[in-house]
Parts: structure tokens; sequence; C-alpha cells
């Protein structure tokens, strides 16, 4: 009998803004009980500095992931991978990975992965999902965008990415930054089928959202 080979969910985190959609989404994969192997480039290292303080090193990735998320939890399902390593596992097609998801993603990698350029392990890694036909999430963070961004995204969905705005919904009810923040990567995890509960769904009711809401606050009040 053979044994079950791990087969993770590529998180790749550019350096857009919008580092707080990357960690959600891996809070919330790594809750669903999914493998993560993550990558981060070296222009997302800055921007984690910049919106969190934190520094991602290579060599303490794990101590500052952690720090990162919030939580040690389920850190054990975690693979760092360097972003200059092109001899990484997920470079190469026989790699099994479920999909790729790049959380966030700036006009720059979404030209690498649309054009193959695979300038580093993310962009390779795109690639290497696309030509596999698996699952691929690109959830860009810019405004406006200009007219080759947008021929490069449109050239992304002919190539079967899903191309996914970091663009959070308010009818879900979502008040504070975090929750907004927990919109857009409910649908990033929406786009690959990874069960999650990030936000309250849309069930055809105006208005739903806003008072299932009010009734947790006030239940949570009363048992105090």
């Amino acid at each position: 009998m053979g044994t079950v080979k791990r087969q993770p969910w590529v998180v790749g985190v550019s350096g857009a803004s919008g580092t707080p959609y990357a960690a959600s989404v891996i809070r919330a994969l790594l809750a669903a009980g999914e493998a993560v192997d993550l990558i981060v480039s070296r222009a997302a290292r800055l921007t984690i500095l910049d919106e969190t303080g934190i520094s991602f090193r290579d060599a303490h990735w794990r101590t500052d992931l952690a720090a990162w998320l919030g939580t040690d939890e389920g850190l054990d399902d975690v693979r760092y991978w360097p972003a200059g390593d092109f001899a990484a596992g997920p470079s190469s097609g026989s790699y099994p990975a479920k999909g790729m998801l790049v959380v966030p993603a700036t006009t720059g990698a979404v030209a690498g992965i649309a054009l193959g350029l695979s300038k580093d392990l993310l962009q390779r890694v795109a690639s290497v999902t696309l030509k596999e036909r698996r699952p691929l999430v690109v959830c860009v963070r810019e405004t406006p965008l200009n007219g080759v961004t947008l021929k490069h995204l449109v050239e992304l969905d002919a190539q079967g990415a899903v191309v996914l705005p970091a663009s959070p919904g308010f009818y879900a009810g979502g008040s504070t930054v975090r929750e907004l923040v927990d919109f857009v990567a409910g649908r990033v995890l929406d786009a690959v089928g990874v069960p999650h509960s990030l936000y309250l769904r849309w069930e055809g009711e105006l208005g739903a959202a806003a008072r299932r809401a009010d009734d947790g606050a006030t239940s949570t009040a009363e048992g105090e």
C-alpha cells in the first residue's frame, strides 16, 4: 500500500500592499486542514515589514511567520521556499501541489506570470501551475489599472487563471478592517473550493447579514 503524498496549496506573496490578505488566507487554509507551501518575494518582505513591523527572514521563517499570522497553530503543515530557490519542489510540474494562490499580486507579478517570464520562484511556480492545468488565483491589488495590466489580466483569464481583485464586499455586514480583509480572503478560498467561515454569505435577504451580526453581538453580551 502506497503512502499518501502531501498535497499543498502554494501561497505566493508578492510585494503589493495587502499582506493582511495573505495572512488571512494562510490562517484559513491551515484551519481547514490544508497543507501550505509558502513563497514570499523579496519585495513582499519589505511590504510585510512596512505594514506589520515584522522582518520576514529565510533563516527564521517559522518564527517570523508565527508573528505575522498571530499564531503558531498549524505551522507543522507549512513548508517555506525562498523566492530565489529555482530548485524548490513546486518549480517542477511533478511536484504534487493542488494549485496556487498569489495573494496579493503586484502588477509586475501579473505581467511576469502572464508572459511566462519566471523572474523568481513565485512567477515560475505560477507558470508551472498554468501548464499543469491546476487552479491559479491571482488576487491583484492595485488601483487604478492601466491598459497594459488589463491586457495581462485578460491573458491570465484566457490561460485559465482566476483573476480576483482585492475588492471587499459590504453586503456581508463587515464593519472592521479585519472583516473586510477576511471577505477577500474568503472569496480567494471560494475560488478553489476550500471551506471556511470567514464571512457571512448572501442569502437573498436584504440586511440579513447585518441582523445576524447584531444578533451574535447581543448573544455574546448576554452570555457575559
